[in-house]
């Protein structure tokens, strides 16, 4: 990645925490809890979203010996835009800290720092956020696809509930996976929404672990089962726009099958909830990995701009550090998230200088190509670098 002096992407709302009150707490599986936080009438604006979007959620929690340390986890809105609140699904991970205190210990009453809703996980055509509501486009024909895997049906559901309200001329398919029937989130509100568009919502639900009457529906999702689906039970060439949401595997599986179907990559949304790579490097809290820097030895020097101010910090080449890790290390509230490339939160512009990127599973080619990196995967390759994170 290089420098650029290219117009700006669309802008995308500086994320800040404010600290929020759990309204309600509801079971939706046994691993998995909806969780709906209050917003009081003054931080209203703070928290227009437009289905898709997500907010990150920090807390500290206690490690083992009882030490604090500030976790985060990112975590997609589950219903379309209210006014006064934000819900949120949480589904349990095998060994997941933050989705596993959540599920045994959260409950109404309590408070989280919750960040102002962000993402790109949202339809290129014209949706409604909560300041917004008559925005949506209600004249023209639209067909959207839908695939998704387990939580990943969160954004997903907010994003057919308001288009399918919203717009008497959309149809919604929608692939849904899961392990089996108990594990299915939203199970009731998905067969609520099939009864009040049934010609306009279809479903169908995938089990990877249990006999369904139809071999299409039953076992995970292969090449096979996808040719199959995407040749008789829904029509690509008409599909205005896609949705995929799940782990990488599955996306990438589908992604690779339109792609071979010829299907427009600019009519392809997807969000990864996980890259399935075990060695992600996080952050350490807002504080970032310890990093020992000899002033007199061999760095990089790197500027940033967050809220309209400068700091400046050193790396040292040989630790190969990320630009979002030095940055936290002299400034806590450089904004962040998942720290593995999947959210965007980090999110900022090379203005001069050079780094390397990891991984991208967030930002658009129009965003890359005007300079825009993931400081969480970005390591500098030039001696100087200056990025900006208002731009």
């Amino acid at each position: 990645m290089t420098a650029t002096d290219t117009t700006s992407a669309p802008a995308r709302r500086r994320a800040v925490f404010h600290q929020l009150v759990v309204a309600a707490v509801r079971r939706l599986t046994a691993d998995a809890i909806e969780v709906t936080f209050a917003v009081p009438a003054d931080l209203v604006d703070d928290y227009d979203y437009a289905p898709g979007q997500y907010v990150a959620l920090r807390k500290d929690l206690p490690d083992t010996d009882g030490t604090l340390h500030e976790v985060r986890r990112s975590y997609s809105i589950c219903a379309e835009p209210r006014p006064g609140e934000i819900r949120v699904a949480i589904k349990r991970d095998l060994g997941g800290f933050f989705s596993s205190w959540a599920n045994e210990n959260l409950a109404a009453g309590d408070t989280i720092d919750v960040m102002s809703p962000s993402g790109a996980f949202i339809s290129q055509h014209r949706m409604t956020e909560l300041n917004d509501p008559e925005s949506i486009d209600t004249d023209t024909e639209h067909s959207f696809v839908a695939v998704a895997a387990g939580s990943g049906i969160t954004p997903v559901i907010a994003i057919a509930r308001t288009v399918l309200a919203a717009n008497e001329q959309v149809r919604f398919d929608l692939v849904y996976s899961n392990r089996a029937a108990m594990d299915v989130m939203f199970l009731e509100e998905l067969a609520d929404l099939k009864d009040l568009y049934p010609s306009r919502f279809a479903l169908h639900h995938v089990l990877t672990r249990e006999q369904r009457i139809s071999p299409l529906l039953s076992g995970r999702i292969d090449h096979e089962k996808l040719s199959t689906l995407l040749s008789t039970v829904m029509r690509p060439e008409t599909v205005d726009e896609w949705f995929l949401c799940g782990p990488y595997e599955l996306v990438q599986l589908v992604r690779d099958e339109l792609s071979s179907l010829e299907v427009q990559p600019e009519k392809v949304r997807f969000e990864l909830f996980t890259t399935g790579d075990p060695q992600q490097g996080r952050p350490e809290g807002n504080i970032g990995r310890p990093v020992k820097v000899d002033e007199t030895g061999d760095n990089y020097e790197i500027s940033f701009t967050l809220d309209g101010l400068q700091g400046e910090v050193k790396s040292p080449k040989g630790q190969r550090e990320t630009v979002l890790n030095a940055a936290l290390r002299v400034r806590a509230d450089v904004p962040f998230a998942c720290a593995g490339g999947v959210c965007g939160t980090c999110r900022a512009k090379v203005v001069s200088g050079t780094v390397e990127m990891d991984e991208n599973y967030a930002l658009e080619p129009d965003e890359i190509e005007k300079g825009y990196v993931l400081t969480c995967q970005s390591h500098p390759t030039s001696d100087t670098l200056v990025v900006n994170y208002d731009a």
